[in-house]
């Protein structure tokens, strides 16, 4: 009996792209796995035509798929190896292969490059926002590490329900929204290799009745890791958030959040600074983290800055306790966060209008 395609497949997970630094599997680069009794071709798609590491990768493959048919004990014959090259980026592609959620209007990720800057609070505060304007809003946990829209949202009492295969979203505050906070142990850690983030993140995404939404807004975890990377394979993003604290440290990881977007194909829609400043009870502004950190590094990097949050402990207070909508009892904070939703909407509209139209052209002779 001859490799199966799960042994080869298997095998290919043990390889990784030297640049990207992640498996050929994980990185949707494996296109095709043919047999013909123990001969195998494979067909791996490389980013570049001109991919410097190629001839690393092929040894790489042939080590490992010759590895895995000793750990097996199944016959090789002769091993083809055949390179194939799309120079789009992952979003590009998504966009093209169609939207797996017709009904959605408008996909918006909210990343960080770095965590505990309150990019799951930004998330929360737009998505409600949003729907007070009259948007119908989805808000997707897709921390799939530490999940915090059960917290956020309020969600500890309410039970979790399907209809068939289908996940039904909670709808509270307004808005639709799914985290899989409310669907493991909450004390439970959550660990994911790279597959598994994959399916986990995949299943929360297409496997919740979402209906029809002007707005789905994704709470990404912190970093570049792999959620980033298959949400931009699988969902036709509008644009991107990212927050940013105004300190020098969170302006360098956001940076590389910025970058990681570009390079995957995904409008940056603009920059959120968060903890700002703080007003103290005697009415003066604090700049405890430098204000202004962050819209400058907006302006560096040529990217719009949708505006800044200020630290309040009424919103502290109201993300701990699972009431988003008492920020607008608020009059100042509430005016902040219309201000971003309102600055997030007209990005969004300028996004998906050129995604959608090219200008026409007039020859004048």
């Amino acid at each position: 009996m001859a490799l199966t395609s799960k042994h080869l497949h298997d095998a290919l997970r043990t390889v990784k792209d030297p640049d990207l630094g992640k498996d050929l599997v994980t990185l949707g680069m494996v296109k095709d796995v043919l047999h013909d009794g123990n001969d195998v071709k494979l067909v791996i798609e490389l980013t570049t035509p001109a991919c410097p590491m190629k001839d690393k990768i092929r040894g790489d493959i042939d080590q490992a798929v010759r590895e895995k048919a000793v750990e097996t004990g199944e016959p090789l014959g002769r091993l083809e190896i055949e390179f194939t090259a799309d120079v789009r980026k992952a979003n590009d592609k998504a966009r093209e292969g169609g939207n797996p959620l017709p009904l959605v209007k408008n996909i918006i990720a909210v990343g960080a490059g770095k965590g505990g800057v309150g990019k799951s609070t930004v998330s929360a505060n737009l998505a409600v926002g949003l729907a007070r304007f009259g948007a119908k809003v989805g808000l997707l946990d897709g921390d799939i590490y530490g999940p915090s829209i059960p917290t956020l949202m309020g969600l500890d009492d309410i039970p979790t329900a399907a209809r068939g295969n289908m996940l039904l979203p909670f709808e509270v505050h307004g808005i639709k929204t799914m985290t899989l906070g409310k669907l493991v142990d909450p004390d439970k850690a959550l660990i994911w290799r790279g597959p598994m983030a994959h399916g986990a993140f995949k299943q929360l995404a297409l496997q919740t009745d979402w209906g029809a939404l002007d707005y789905l807004i994704i709470d990404l975890p912190p970093g570049t890791g792999d959620v980033a990377l298959t949400m931009s394979q699988l969902l036709p993003l509008t644009g991107a958030v990212v927050v940013c604290t105004p300190q020098r440290v969170a302006q360098d990881d956001a940076r590389r959040a910025v970058r990681m977007f570009e390079q995957l194909g995904v409008p940056i829609l603009g920059v959120v600074e968060n903890m700002s400043y703080f007003v103290g009870d005697d009415g003066k502004e604090y700049d405890l983290f430098g204000r202004g950190g962050a819209e400058l590094m907006a302006q560096q990097m040529g990217q719009p800055f949708l505006g800044s949050m200020p630290i309040h402990m009424a919103l502290r207070r109201h993300c701990d306790e699972g009431t988003p909508l008492r920020n607008w009892e608020i009059p100042a904070l509430g005016r902040d966060i219309d201000a971003l939703c309102q600055r997030l909407a007209s990005q969004i509209s300028v996004a998906a209008m050129g995604q959608r139209y090219v200008q026409p052209t007039l020859s004048v002779r």
